[in-house]
């Protein structure tokens, strides 16, 4: 059974959780890390993502454990009048459900937003699906689709190559962390209307949203933005340049970060070069200054070369794999990577929240669960608790 000493900001916050497979459960996590009590309802099958592997980490799939952790679980089938008398229980002694089913697929029993938030008038219902629950209510929202669908893929890549996706299932990402704004804002509402509501998030708003400068510029001129590799639309130089063993990530944001770099590089004249006096000048001509740039990165590792212009202030960076992308951050004293200790004795390693608090600090205190794991012990605590006032 989960920690319900848990002492972070959402200690007393008990989320019900019948989301599966990344929006829903990582948004969950997050809150379960800060102290809120989450219980994992799983179908008999359990989550799909307990099945995603390879990897695999003490027996048990790591794309669910990268999710899951700080929760319970307990399996129940919806179909059976008990287990959903169970749910229904778990529920009123809720403040949050959050469900990732397609809209109205929860209706037949008596799960769909507006049945919720009536039955229990405190209660924040949030809903994840793929495409809203008005016309693209039948659509299934994988992130793969979104990607294809929402133009991300469009501009990533290479720009005489095909259209790319994302190393990692960003929208589902960027939607669980939306849903957590949305959960914690409507909570925080709560306290001054003491009236609950639903709340609807879908991964094709999200991904249009989280496209940025990319969505906003053609929302606001019409311009249909490109792939372009690792270059900016905006900025140059901006991406990766050759130095003699590999690339290296240069990033000027402004006109004195440019002379600053050119003057390292000892070719002082580019900054006042009619070509790259500016950054419009310098996006225009892009290919010339990448020609100057490499001809003198060329006779330095990338390493040399990040050593000696990080020291002089130019914002630059070697292209890290994963793996050395968590050393980096460990020998800045981040310490990316927590253990968690089960209660029998397995050691798992987990990617540390982000939010740091001064007082509250964000928890790990049990393992991702085994499925169904907590079953009798959330039975129990229905028994001792009574429903939500």
């Amino acid at each position: 059974m989960g920690d319900s000493s848990a002492r972070g900001p959402l200690a007393g916050i008990v989320i019900a959780d019948f989301s599966r497979v990344l929006a829903g459960p990582f948004c969950t996590m997050l809150l379960a890390d800060l102290g809120a009590r989450v219980i994992k309802v799983e179908a008999p099958r359990g989550d799909d993502t307990r099945q995603w592997a390879p990897p695999v980490a003490n027996d048990m799939s790591t794309y669910f454990m990268s999710a899951n952790r700080n929760k319970e679980s307990i399996t129940l089938d919806l179909q059976d009048p008990a287990d959903r008398d169970t749910a229904y229980e778990i529920i009123e002694r809720s403040d949050v459900l959050i469900e990732n089913f397609k809209p109205g697929g929860l209706k037949k029993f008596g799960l769909a937003p507006a049945q919720t938030t009536k039955r229990w008038p405190r209660l924040i219902h949030a809903s994840i699906n793929g495409f809203g629950s008005d016309k693209g209510a039948h659509l299934a929202g994988y992130d793969l689709l979104i990607q294809a669908l929402s133009g991300l893929m469009h501009v990533t890549g290479e720009a005489d190559g095909p259209p790319q996706k994302t190393g990692v299932a960003i929208v589902d990402v960027c939607t669980g962390l939306h849903c957590a704004v949305g959960i914690l804002a409507a909570l925080l509402e709560r306290e001054k209307s003491q009236a609950g509501q639903s709340l609807e998030v879908n991964l094709l708003s999200v991904a249009l949203s989280s496209l940025a400068n990319q969505s906003g510029g053609y929302a606001a001129t019409g311009n249909e933005p490109m792939r372009m590799g690792n270059d900016h639309p905006s900025l140059c130089p901006y991406g990766p340049f050759a130095a003699h063993d590999q690339p290296l990530i240069i990033a000027c944001g402004n006109d004195a970060q440019f002379r600053t770099l050119v003057e390292e590089l000892g070719k002082p004249q580019l900054a006042d070069d009619e070509r790259f006096v500016t950054m419009q000048d310098r996006n225009k001509h892009r290919e010339a200054l990448r020609a100057e740039i490499e001809d003198v990165l060329q006779h330095k590792s990338a390493q040399d070369w990040y050593d000696e212009l990080l020291a002089a202030g130019v914002m630059c960076a070697p292209i890290n794999s994963v793996g050395q992308g968590i050393e980096f951050a460990d020998s800045l004293g981040l310490e990316p990577v927590v253990a968690i200790h089960s209660a029998e004795g397995s050691t798992y390693r987990t990617i540390r929240n982000p939010v740091q608090y001064s007082r509250t600090k964000a928890e790990y205190h049990t393992p991702p669960p085994r499925l169904g794991a907590d079953g009798d012990a959330v039975r129990s605590w229905i028994a001792q608790t009574n429903p939500r006032a």
